[in-house]
């Protein structure tokens, strides 16, 4: 248990969190919610112990052992992939070293005897013969290979140095499990058997994360940071999305009465009891939605930008017409032989075990790449807009943020109009004057979306359009896109995106492709297509 007594913290005039009392018990899965800057890390960093608050205290019961994912990428560069995850149990470790230096001595006496025995039976009782090869089933469920567990941390990419991280803090059964934002660089597979480990898990898990799917799957419990507070909710995060909106709605009409609210949120709960035996959480997990009281249901105070994808002209029968279409780098073949014909109404989410042949489809139907075989061939109505994953030659200027959107606007453009683009995404005020070169991630994807918006293409070509963005913009974005009726084509690691958006599924490979018609559950419970997708590969 971890236990958060009257914790505040602040920087200079700025107030993150005002004397939070909080508790964290047993097997249940935290996860923690809050728009981009409420201080989701920072809280997580508190309860670590890597940063101490202004007032109050954290407490862990004793004897507990608490893991954290590290976000330091380069700590264990010189160390092996195997040894790095070892590592994750600081206890087990230092044992596994100090017995092996006594070993080591050429002078080896009794007393060397003594305590290597004594550092033996500590082993055992720790399960420490089976160290390696849980340490190696780990990294295998996160897609490390097991030719690369005894190379070094530094010979890695990115991508894998993170899940090597993330295998070193799930090692040893720990009993707090902190993750700040574990699903970053997985793809929808690992993200799956992240989502099994987790459900399997025992003890208590505390995460952020801007995966709807992922935090609806393991959380027994939301933890909202909301205007310098913390507060708790059972349920997980589609619970609390679609019960603060229907407290919202319900404070919003001022004349309904008390007794016909409480009435439908109990109704609310009830259906949503039902819905959660239908998932894969543990039986113990879905009682807890039984026990909710009305009175806990507070209405939402997020802002959420509002993404409305309009078409200038209607498409016409011809959209797009892909014939043998490849494409690869230089140490190997991304995708080959694709022949597609996209039909309007068409939103195909283009999936691949490798991201950056995605990218560059992606490119290639921008004419920013060209293929190495092929053709491609848009009709004569269609106008695009594109969201590439990675957007830094767009704000490489001193331009604010009226001047930056007024460059994509046909014709003259006031102020007041480029304003109205702006305001949807959350920018008001003197935030509009911002330099675009100095934006967030998340800033600059609101920018970005702002700019498609404005170009109101009817086919929308998008690559990983949740990264760097929060909840709140994610749910509006998924929105949006579920309403456009246009033509979408996009790639995505957030499932729930792909699983709601999507109602055609194209993957790629070195070896061919496979095209269904299908959402995305439905297309990975078919058996016999998971069969084929390897054969792509």
């Amino acid at each position: 248990m971890i236990s958060v007594q009257n914790v505040s913290l602040a920087f200079g005039k700025r107030v993150l969190f005002d004397e939070v009392n909080i508790k964290f018990t047993g097997n249940n899965c935290y996860g923690v919610i809050g728009a981009n800057g409420a201080g989701k890390s920072t809280f997580l960093k508190i309860l670590s112990g890597d940063i101490d608050p202004n007032s109050g205290k954290v407490t862990m019961e004793p004897g507990k052992r608490m893991a954290v994912l590290k976000q330091n990428h380069f700590e264990f560069d010189e160390v092996s992939v195997l040894d790095t995850v070892m590592m994750g149990h600081t206890v087990l470790w230092g044992i596994m070293k100090e017995k092996d230096a006594i070993y080591m001595k050429p002078d080896f006496s009794e007393e060397d005897g003594i305590k290597a025995s004594e550092l033996e039976a500590q082993f055992a009782e720790m399960d420490g013969w089976n160290a390696e090869s849980d340490a190696a089933a780990l990294l295998s469920g996160l897609g490390i290979t097991e030719d690369l567990h005894y190379s070094l941390v530094k010979d890695l990419n990115g991508s894998k140095k993170v899940r090597v991280l993330l295998a070193q803090a799930l090692f040893g059964n720990p009993d707090v499990l902190i993750l700040d934002e574990p699903t970053n660089d997985l793809d929808l597979n690992t993200i799956a058997w992240l989502e099994d480990f987790l459900l399997e898990f025992k003890n208590t898990v505390i995460v952020v994360s801007h995966d709807r799917h992922f935090l609806d799957t393991i959380c027994t419990n939301i933890v909202d940071i909301d205007f310098s507070q913390v507060r708790l909710f059972t349920g997980n995060y589609s619970f609390w999305y679609q019960s603060s909106q229907l407290a919202l709605s319900q404070r919003s009409a001022a004349n309904k009465k008390a007794e016909d609210k409480k009435k439908e949120l109990q109704e609310f709960i009830a259906r949503f009891s039902a819905n959660a035996s239908k998932s894969k959480q543990a039986t113990s997990r879905r009682k807890l939605l039984d026990k909710i009281n009305v009175e806990d249901i507070q209405p939402s105070t997020r802002r959420y930008p509002a993404i409305i994808f309009q078409q200038e002209r209607q498409a016409g029968d011809q959209i797009l017409e892909i014939k043998e279409l490849g494409y690869g780098n230089e140490e190997k073949s991304l995708f080959a032989e694709l022949d597609l014909f996209v039909n309007r109404g068409d939103k195909i989410a283009v999936l691949s075990k490798d991201s950056s042949a995605t990218s560059s489809f992606f490119k290639i139907l921008m004419d920013e790449l060209k293929a190495d075989k092929g053709q491609f061939k848009f009709g004569q109505t269609i106008t695009t807009s594109y969201l590439p994953n990675d957007n830094a030659e767009y704000f490489d200027t001193d331009d604010n943020l009226i001047d930056w959107l007024r460059q994509f606007a046909t014709g003259e453009k006031d102020e007041v109009f480029i304003r109205g683009f702006l305001g949807k995404m959350l920018f008001s005020g003197e935030e509009v004057f911002k330099k675009a070169n100095v934006l967030s991630g998340g800033e600059k994807v609101r920018c970005m979306l702002s700019r498609m918006m404005l170009a109101q293409g009817n086919v929308l070509i998008i690559d990983e359009p949740t990264n760097h963005l929060d909840l709140e913009s994610i749910q509006a974005f998924n929105n949006a896109l579920k309403d456009f009726p246009g033509t979408v084509l996009f790639s995505s690691h957030d499932h729930e995106f792909t699983n709601t958006v999507a109602n055609r599924i194209l993957e790629i490979g070195p070896n061919g492709y496979l095209d269904k018609l299908s959402t995305y559950d439905e297309y990975i419970a078919n058996e016999q297509w998971m069969a084929q997708r390897e054969g792509i590969y």
